[in-house]
C-alpha cells in the first residue's frame, strides 16, 4: 500500500452542516506510516454517485477508507453499495451483533429490527470492533486493494481507526518509511520575496520536500521528509532547515502551530519583563490574542481599549493638541498611547494600535493605514506605520500579529 484515498459519505458534509474531521485525522496518521494521500472526496447519501467515486478512485489508490453511512438507517447505504461493487456478501458479525443488543439491553431500551443492519460485515472482511458505538468497521482486500470502512462519528471512528485499523494497514506494508513535517513560521517576508530567496532550493527539492504558504500577514514553509528511520528523517529536515534559515532566518520567529504572539510572550517570560497596551482599531483583539495563553499573568498586566477619541485623552491621557494637530489615525497619537499606557500600567514595554481597518476612510486616511507605537522603559518610544491589505477582519488581525512581531523584534536586541 502506497497511494490511499479517503471517501467522507454524507449529505450533511456538503450541506455544510458537519465539517469533514475525519479526514485530516486520518490523512495525519497515514502520513507517519508512509502512505501517501493525494485525494479526498466527499459524496452524499447516493448509491450511484458513491459507486463513481469508488470507481474512480480504484483507478488512483491501493487503499481506500470510507467513512460514515454505516449506520441503521435507510441512507446508510456504504456497506450495501460496496458489497454489490465488489461481488461480496454481507453476513452478521455475531459478536458485534450481540454487543448491539446489550448495548439497548443495558439502557433498557427496545431495540428496533433496522439496528441489527449495523452488525453486517463483508464476507471474508476483518472486523474492526467499535469500542465507543455499534457499528464495526471492516478491513478487506481484494484484487490487490485495500478497502476500509469505518463509521462518520469522529468519536467512534479514530479510536477504531488508531487501536485496529492501522495495526492491519502496518501488516501489509514491509518497509515503513514514515513522513514527518516541520513548518518553519516567519513574519516581516512576503510569500513572493521568500519564494524567490528560495527558489533554488524548491525547484530541486526531492526528500525532503518544501512548501511555502502565505496566512494572514505571515508565511510559513512546510519542510517534509520521508525514511523508514527516526534519526535520518530528523537530519533531512536539520539540514534542510539550516539552509532556508541561511537566506532567511532574520525572519524566523517559531516553529509547527505556535503563533508570534505566543512566541512574544515566551520571550518577555523568559526576560522577566512585562507588558501593557493601548488599543483602538484593534478594539480588545490583542489583548483576547494574550489572554488564550494560558499563564501569560506572568508578563502582561492588562490593556485599555480607547476607541473614542475622549477616551484617549481622559484616560489614557492622550494630548488634545496632538489629537488636534494630527489626528487619531497618526504616529503621534500612537507613539503617546503606548507611553502612557506602559507608565499607568507600570511595565517595561507599552504597545499601542491605531488606524483605519476599513470599511470606510477616516480623517482622510484609507483603510488598511495603521500606526504602532512601541514603548520600552528607559528608550525612546518608537512609532511604525504599516499600509495592511484586507477586509475590517483582516485588516484587525494582521495588526496585531504586526504588533507582537515589533515586540518580538525588541526583545531579541535586549540582553
Amino acid at each position: 500500500m502506497k497511494n490511499g484515498e479517503i471517501i467522507a459519505v454524507g449529505s450533511e458534509i456538503l450541506l455544510g452542516q458537519i465539517t469533514n474531521t475525519n479526514a485530516k485525522f486520518i490523512s495525519e496518521h497515514l502520513a507517519k506510516i508512509g502512505i501517501n494521500v493525494y485525494y479526498h472526496t466527499v459524496v452524499g447519501d447516493n448509491p450511484n454517485r458513491l459507486l463513481n467515486a469508488v470507481k474512480v478512485a480504484e483507478t488512483r489508490a491501493d487503499l481506500i477508507i470510507f467513512t460514515g453511512g454505516l449506520g441503521p438507517t435507510k441512507d446508510d447505504l456504504t456497506k450495501e453499495t460496496l458489497a454489490n461493487h465488489l461481488g461480496v456478501n454481507l453476513e452478521y458479525d455475531e459478536k458485534a451483533l450481540r454487543s448491539i443488543e446489550n448495548f439497548f439491553a443495558k439502557r433498557n431500551q427496545p431495540m428496533t429490527e433496522n439496528n441489527k443492519k449495523q452488525a453486517l460485515i463483508f464476507s471474508g472482511s476483518q472486523c474492526l470492533p467499535n469500542d465507543t458505538g455499534m457499528a464495526p468497521g471492516m478491513f478487506l482486500t481484494k484484487n490487490n486493494r485495500t478497502y476500509i470502512l469505518l463509521p462518520g462519528p469522529p468519536s467512534e471512528m479514530q479510536p477504531m481507526f488508531t487501536t485496529y485499523a492501522i495495526p492491519e494497514i502496518l501488516k501489509g506494508i514491509e518497509n515503513v518509511e514514515q513522513i514527518e513535517s516541520r513548518v518553519l513560521r516567519f513574519y516581516g517576508i512576503g510569500e513572493s520575496k521568500l519564494e524567490v530567496e528560495l527558489e533554488d532550493l524548491i525547484d530541486t527539492q526531492t526528500n525532503p520536500t518544501i512548501a511555502p504558504l502565505a496566512v494572514d500577514g505571515e508565511v510559513t514553509v512546510r519542510i517534509t521528509a520521508k525514511h523508514a528511520l527516526d534519526d535520518e528523517r530528523k537530519h533531512l529536515l536539520d539540514e534542510t532547515e539550516e539552509k532556508i534559515l541561511v537566506r532567511v532566518g532574520k525572519y524566523l520567529y517559531g516553529y509547527n502551530e505556535t503563533t508570534i504572539v505566543n512566541e512574544m510572550g515566551k520571550l518577555l517570560q523568559q526576560k522577566n519583563l512585562t507588558l501593557a497596551v493601548a488599543e483602538s482599531l484593534t478594539g480588545g483583539l490583542f489583548q483576547e490574542e494574550v489572554t488564550s495563553i494560558a499563564g501569560c499573568s506572568k508578563w502582561f498586566k492588562g490593556g485599555i481599549v480607547s476607541y473614542a477619541p475622549e477616551v484617549k485623552i481622559n484616560n489614557l491621557g492622550v494630548k488634545k493638541e496632538t489629537i488636534e494637530n494630527h489626528g487619531v489615525v497618526s504616529e503621534e497619537c500612537a507613539k503617546e498611547m503606548a507611553e502612557n499606557v506602559r507608565k499607568l500600567m507600570d511595565t517595561d514595554f507599552g504597545l499601542s494600535f491605531t488606524g483605519v481597518a476599513g470599511p470606510g476612510s477616516l480623517e482622510g486616511k484609507e483603510p488598511g493605514t495603521v500606526y504602532i507605537g512601541v514603548s520600552v522603559k528607559n528608550k525612546p518610544t518608537k512609532g511604525y506605520y504599516v499600509n495592511l491589505f484586507g477586509n475590517r477582519e483582516s485588516v484587525r488581525v494582521r495588526s496585531v500579529k504586526h504588533g507582537a512581531w515589533l515586540v518580538y523584534n525588541a526583545l531579541r536586541e535586549i540582553d
